[in-house]
């Protein structure tokens, strides 16, 4: 009996050719090297029609088949490199036809683990190997090879027809999956074997390896102009391998590493810490001409050690390549997950980073706050300089937090030139979430003058979006997560990255992983679902060794975990106060009558149902029970036009497209999009304005043509129409419409940070339209929803959440209650779906459980301790892929019902009426005039008031949901008198009883009182004193230090103005303060 019989009862074709295999192992080793690449290639088509996937259409090669695979995250890492070894030895034995005797029977073993991997997950799960046994030598006659090969022959013409009926009902089974990764930890490799992988890794990033033939005993020598990696290279080192170094790694005649290559299971770190180093010590005399220089007890820079597995955080000293440095003595060793290429290695050798971090502490910041170029803010510069001190801190990772709107695009251009102008990174990836923002950040550095009045890409090399490559000088590479997740994860051609090729990674948008409320566009089919983005888009990042920068608005729970807590934050509300951005009015909170009571369909009625997949209505069966949707329901799971025409009609009584300012209205999918669209273009042509004044925007334009949703973006920001725009998600984050100035919510959202991203699109300033703040209607209620929830909490659960997301998110619960509910909703979904299991599921799920049913599994979770609980529903998560029906399309309910406007009112909180908001305001003010110290002086000693006690005081109200927008929204309310007062009028107008006056009133009429006083007043002071005036319409507070403003100081500052005021500039400030807060 051979080693392959156990595949004969389902798959006899790769049976025989695992006989075969075995059977010409002695007498013909290269038509065994043959029949086992062919077993392997027939199982990987069988593999594609079990997860029901069609071979590829074009240059169906086998190759392109494990792509489809690897694409598709069906391939395990083991599963691919043993394919790899085996195609590789079934290329060469066909085309050289040398003698492969020692290849092929070391293979066997390797294949034989393939099968019993495959038998494991697309068989039987549970099946038990009995180990291999080498195969007895036997001889082979000439007719018995051309009887055989007739039979494959035939075997072929059937095959054929046996895939096309396993697709046909083939589909890809998330419990398959997770069997096929967890079986997958069983395949080794033997060092030999290690070794073929990590020559192709090696050469994919630009070294010449070939372990048979590159080696030293074969005289193979370090060569100018070659950058080589010497299999077998002789040290005086006793240990390991007779002290043969596995590779030495050499750029022209310079010995640059040393690679130590180890079976799978080894414990890589230690080798490194053992062999490693003892070889670097141990160059040979006649060796020592490739000696760059000594580095304490070493002479070469850079060490490696790597059992060919792919680095894994949870594995990390059996994974990934480990690495030390020995340049500097505190270097500690670390795993990567990729090999550097030559050209990195050698310009990390280049690099001087003590020196660079002297010249960046010792340049100050004055190019960056010019006002001629850059002009960053103090904020921004706060920024850069706290990045550069962690860095300068040896921190790998460093997370700002800045507001939406803050200028996070400038401030990394300052960030950047910086450090390319020290020398402290060689090579910075810029990297982005869509195209949008990528074109976006280039136009930045292509508009805003540095140095020499030259702009960033005048300056340095930089790479766009559209170039994939770089060269040797390229200082900056722009590019997408998608491409570098295809680029890193999905590589089908010979040329790769190295980890080394960047050395500073800055990320922009780096709170990306809300997929729960997002609809997957072109590129995020890339990603299975939320958990797959995140390990996806972290494996990017963990990729490179390099300083990750990352920058986001909305910092949550999975940025921290990857970047840190953040080195600076610079929140929305404070760039409110400090004025850079402005703040949105009270909420327009609309209701309807369907939406406060549902939509209810009664029991005996049918039901239009509306299929997405076939685009035809058809009508249910009578309903058995009323059926009744909510409004996170509403354009969902229930399609209703009256809803959404009452609601925009009633929106649209508000909104002017001929007005400056724009709107961005946010709908629930595309086909919402289409319909919203449609009816604000009916109901404005009945106003005699253009169709062109709405447009919808999303990935859907012409068949998601990037160029066209390009162009659709631009118009929208720079043309007068579109002045309404209908997105779903393209225009959620990182795209800059100054002039928006509505925000509409028909779409119930969960996540607060995407809710945060769609209200940071309107909240950046543009003086040109005279905006003063932004509103916000909303008719589905996420604004209360959400309003409250803290941007460091986890991502809201989601309803369909999976049962390995709700597993996952065990863990992060802080209470033994959270934990609890947790299993209740474990054991709820498990009820809620065990119905609409199969056979076979319960069969599968059975098995997995421990020999549980679902109704005896839930019952032992229920009388369980909640630790032992939650153990036990990790032990068993495979199980649980099994609790869930055949998954079908989502219907939509379709309502005529009518609809009616029943409330359109202001949200102010608690207070549900704008006299009950300021009568809170009042009470605030009444109860902390002695608790707070600005507010003191406000009341009492205004004059006193600095700018920075003014800032603390607006805060303070801030945070209690007192905004002067929503002050003067309130007052407008109650008393019909549109006053654009500040905060200081409201205050002072309760506590004292001045008279309610404008801010710009209020500074105007102090600068005539004081022009009235001073008849004698020459041209020039009058003229200070109208800069005076204009300057207090900014910022309010006038004292000494008010002068050091740009347009003061840029004419003189403090001591030029005082001299035009003969010396008593302190008596004008003085005066003015006084005829501001006295009536």
């Amino acid at each position: 009996m051979g080693n392959f019989t156990f595949l004969e009862d389902r798959w006899s074709d790769l049976a025989r050719l695992g006989e075969l295999s075995e059977k010409y192992v002695y007498s013909d080793p290269n038509t065994s090297i043959i029949k086992q690449g062919m077993l392997a290639e027939v199982m990987v088509k069988y593999m594609l029609a079990y997860d029901g996937m069609k071979e590829p259409d074009y240059d169906n090669t086998h190759s392109n088949r494990i792509h489809l695979l690897k694409r598709n995250d069906l391939l395990p890492h083991e599963v691919d490199n043993t394919l790899y070894i085996l195609r590789k030895a079934r290329n060469h034995a066909a085309h050289n036809g040398a003698d492969e005797g020692e290849k092929a029977f070391n293979n066997l073993p390797l294949l034989y683990e393939l099968c019993v991997w495959y038998m494991q997950t697309y068989g039987d799960y549970a099946y038990n190997p009995v180990g291999y046994v080498p195969p007895v030598e036997i001889t082979v006659s000439l007719d018995e090879m051309e009887k055989e090969k007739w039979e494959l022959e035939e075997r072929n013409k059937t095959l054929l027809v046996e895939l096309q009926r396993i697709q046909k009902d083939g589909k890809s089974d998330n419990a398959r999956r997770a069997i096929a990764y967890k079986k997958a930890m069983n395949v080794k490799l033997s060092e030999a074997q290690t070794r073929e992988l990590i020559d192709e890794q090696l050469r994919k990033v630009g070294w010449d390896a070939d372990t048979d033939k590159i080696r030293y005993s074969k005289g193979v020598r370090p060569t100018k102009g070659r950058n080589l990696a010497i299999a077998e290279w002789p040290t005086d080192s006793k240990t390991g391998n007779s002290g043969y170094a596995d590779y030495a790694l050499f750029i022209g005649e310079k010995m640059v590493g040393i690679i130590e290559a180890k079976k799978k299971h080894t414990n890589i770190s230690s080798v490194l810490d053992g062999q490693c180093k003892e070889y670097a010590r141990r160059v040979k005399a006649e060796h020592q001409k490739y000696v760059l220089k000594q580095y304490g007890e070493y002479k070469v820079p850079f060490l490696f050690a790597t059992n060919g597995r792919d680095y894994i955080k949870q594995y990390e000293e059996m994974s990934g390549i480990w690495f030390l440095d020995t340049r500097q003595q505190f270097n500690t060793s670390k795993a990567l997950a990729g090999w550097p290429s030559p050209q990195g290695m050698e310009q990390d050798l280049e690099r001087d980073i003590a020196e660079a971090d002297k010249k960046l502490a010792a340049t100050g910041y004055e190019l960056l706050e010019d006002s001629n170029g850059l002009g960053l803010r103090y904020y921004q510069v706060e920024a850069v300089r706290a990045a550069e001190k962690a860095i300068a801190e040896h921190k790998n990772t460093v997370l700002l937090a800045m507001a939406t709107g803050t200028g996070k695009t400038r401030t990394v251009l300052g960030m950047i030139y910086r450090f390319l102008s020290a020398k402290r990174f060689k090579r910075i990836l810029y990297l982005v979430d869509r195209t949008a923002l990528g074109e976006q950040t280039m136009d930045t550095f292509k508009e805003v003058k540095l140095e020499d009045l030259k702009t960033l890409n005048q300056l340095y090399d930089i790479k766009d979006l559209d170039e994939k490559e770089f060269e040797r000088d390229t200082r900056v590479h722009i590019a997408t997560v998608q491409s570098l997740v295809k680029r890193i994860l999905y590589n089908e051609t010979d040329v790769g990255i190295g980890v080394s090729d960047y050395d500073c990674i800055i990320v922009d948008e780096a709170h990306r992983g809300y997929i729960l409320d997002k609809e997957m566009g072109e590129d995020e089919v890339l990603y299975r679902n939320q958990d797959d983005f995140r390990s996806k888009y972290r494996a990017v990042i963990d990729y490179f060794d390099a300083v990750k920068i990352a920058l986001t608005a909305t910092p949550a729970l999975h940025t921290t975990q990857i970047f840190g807590k953040p080195v600076y934050s610079y929140d929305y509300r404070t760039a409110v106060v400090d004025g850079y951005l402005v703040d949105h009015d009270a909420p327009h909170i609309i209701k309807t009558k369907l939406s406060e009571e549902g939509i209810v369909f009664e029991a005996g009625s049918t039901v239009p149902i509306y299929n997405p997949v076939t685009n035809a209505v058809i009508n249910s069966d009578e309903l058995e029970d009323d059926l009744k949707f909510e409004i996170e329901d509403f354009n969902r799971k229930v399609v209703t036009k009256s809803f959404n025409e009452t609601v925009l009609i009633e929106i649209a009584k508000d909104i002017d497209p001929n007005e400056k300012g724009k709107t961005l209205i946010f709908a629930v999918d595309d086909a919402h999009a289409d319909m919203v669209t449609k009816l604000l273009k009916d109901y404005y042509s009945e106003q005699g304005i253009s169709e062109e004044a709405v447009m919808k925007i999303t990935g859907s334009i012409e068949n998601g043509n990037p160029v066209k949703i390009r162009e659709a973006i631009r118009r929208f920001k720079n043309e007068t129409f579109p002045n309404i725009v209908v997105t779903v998600d393209l225009l959620t984050t990182g795209i800059d419409v100054e002039e928006i100035v509505n925000l509409v919510f028909l779409r119930r959202i969960r996540s607060r940070i995407l809710f945060e991203q769609m209200l940071g699109r309107a909240t950046r300033l543009c003086p040109g339209i005279g905006k003063t703040h932004f509103e916000i209607y909303d008719a589905v209620g996420v604004y209360h929803a959400l309003n409250l929830v803290s941007t460091m909490k986890p991502v809201v659960v989601n309803p369909k959440e999976s049962f390995e997301d709700l597993i996952d998110g065990i863990d992060k619960l802080e209470s033994d209650r959270a934990r609890e509910n947790q299993i209740d909703i474990i054991i709820a979904k498990i009820l809620r779906n065990k119905s609409k299991m199969t056979e076979e599921y319960r069969g599968q799920f059975q098995s997995l459980s421990g020999g549980e049913s679902p109704e005896s599994f839930i019952d032992t979770l229920r009388n369980m301790p909640t630790e032992q609980a939650v153990e036990t529903v990790k032990k068993c998560r495979d199980a649980f892929a099994y609790v869930r029906g055949i998954p079908q399309e989502m219907p939509k309910f379709i309502s005529d019902a009518k609809d009616e406007i029943t409330s359109h009112e202001r949200g102010y909180g608690d207070a549900t009426r704008p006299e009950d908001y300021l009568r809170e305001f009042h009470a605030f003010i009444d109860s902390n005039i002695n608790e707070i110290a600005a507010l003191n002086i406000v009341m009492t000693r205004p004059k006193e008031l600095t700018r920075q006690s003014l800032r603390e005081l607006k805060l303070i109200l801030d945070r209690n949901f007192f905004s002067e927008t929503m002050l003067q929204t309130a007052w407008r309310q109650m008393t019909n008198e549109d006053i654009a007062a500040d905060i200081i009028s409201f205050i002072r107008q309760k506590s004292i009883g001045d008279a309610l006056v404008s801010k710009e009133e209020r500074i105007h009429s102090a600068i005539v009182k004081t022009k009235e006083a001073h008849p004698e007043l020459s041209k020039v002071q009058i003229n200070w004193l109208e800069r005076i005036e204009a300057y207090l319409l900014k910022e309010v507070v006038l004292n000494k230090e008010s002068f050091e403003a740009p347009q003061f100081k840029i004419k003189g500052g403090y001591a030029a103005v005082d001299k035009a005021f003969g010396n008593k500039l302190d008596a004008i400030i003085d005066e003015i303060n006084s005829h501001m807060y006295t009536a």
